[in-house]
């Protein structure tokens, strides 16, 4: 199985990881995967040597000239599927498939890792009629598309996926003595883009409640976006300056997640959140939003525990009871671990999107 695959972000989220894990998955079960990236894009520089890889430097979502490089890609070395990852990564594989001049086109799969609502607009209309197939990060996403007008058979879900390996080969940071925290102080951690449905504003107004009840504890949000200067105004406005610290991005984030002792999700909206993926791999104890796909990875009561979103004096109590209860803490970082090991493997992930390619590249095979 040839698969070729596309990401056109600059930047290093969730998604381009899963990417990543997905190409390099596919090339160590023995099949070939083509990688076409943004030329000055975090995806493209993190990419091993040896991997077949592929500059494309898209100025707007329909740039037909960066599409006719795309297709003559396409004709050139003739894939049996086209796995675009990101929104404007659909747009230039379907202009690409429409422009390429081969006899028989690749059938076009998409990756849905968020829980927006499809546009409604002309050209997003015209985008997504050419996919063949959504995978889809979560159950939860897979039905707000079938909500949105896919059919059912063009929706399959295929929960993301993380390297356990590197989770375990990766050291502690020592955040106690980076941001000089007191000896013993337990830490809160998040991350996440500083953006609006991350939710960090909530997670703020909970820590405010929090230290008032568990004066040691300190919370550590690691992520960059727009919402910065606002998150430390809020701080600033909470007298939370020595308790709330913005990490910044951090390259070394499985490092900083093994430094937590308690994994926070403040999400309104979620795909899935791989974030909390990683958390769990390194066996922490979760409390976090029952928004979007959250739920299908974490298990209220046995892994973690659900607050409702956008509800900060929930989370506080969740959080202010966890921090008080260490056995708690052990057991659901343990239980979280196992669940990872058993359900959110990258190997499972690859396993199940080739499965998909397969069932889509041979049209005499139903999708399940």
């Amino acid at each position: 199985m040839f698969s070729l695959h596309i990401d056109t972000a600059r930047t290093w989220r969730g998604g381009q990881n899963q990417v990543l894990l997905t190409v390099l998955g596919m090339r160590a079960l023995g099949h070939r995967a083509m990688l076409v990236a943004h030329s000055a894009g975090e995806l493209r520089s993190r990419a091993r040597e040896g991997l077949e890889l592929i500059p494309l430097t898209p100025k707007t979502e329909m740039d037909l000239g960066a599409a006719w490089r795309l297709a003559r890609v396409i004709t050139q070395e003739q894939p049996d599927v086209v796995h675009a990852h990101d929104p404007h990564g659909v747009a230039m594989a379907a202009l690409a498939l429409s422009m390429s001049t081969q006899a028989t086109k690749p059938p076009l799969i998409a990756a849905r890792r968020v829980d927006f609502h499809l546009k409604g607009n002309a050209l997003s209309r015209w985008k997504y009629r050419q996919v063949d197939c959504f995978i889809c990060a979560s159950e939860f996403i897979r039905r707000m598309l079938i909500g949105d007008g896919i059919e059912e058979e063009r929706a399959i879900t295929v929960h993301e996926g993380i390297d356990l390996g590197r989770v375990e080969a990766a050291p502690a940071a020592d955040l106690h003595g980076e941001f000089w925290l007191p000896h013993g102080a337990p830490i809160v951690g998040n991350v996440a883009a500083l953006v609006p449905h991350k939710g960090q504003r909530h997670l703020v107004d909970a820590a405010a409640l929090v230290v008032q009840k568990v004066p040691d504890a300190r919370f550590v949000i690691a992520g960059a976006g727009e919402l910065r200067e606002a998150l430390e105004r809020q701080i600033k406005d909470h007298g939370l300056e020595k308790h709330v610290l913005l990490a910044g991005f951090r390259p070394d984030v499985l490092s900083v997640h093994k430094a937590f002792d308690i994994f926070a999700m403040s999400s309104t909206s979620e795909g899935l959140g791989t974030s909390l993926l990683d958390a769990m791999a390194c066996a922490k104890p979760i409390v976090a939003t029952s928004a979007g796909g959250i739920p299908e990875v974490v298990v209220d009561g046995q892994t973690g525990i659900l607050v409702p979103p956008r509800d900060h004096e929930a989370m506080g109590r969740a959080l202010v009871a966890l921090l008080r209860d260490e056995h708690s803490q052990q057991v659901m970082g343990a239980e979280g671990l196992l669940r990872i090991r058993e359900r959110f493997s990258a190997e499972r992930m690859v396993h199940e999107t080739l499965g998909v390619y397969e069932r889509v590249s041979q049209s005499s095979i139903p999708y399940p």
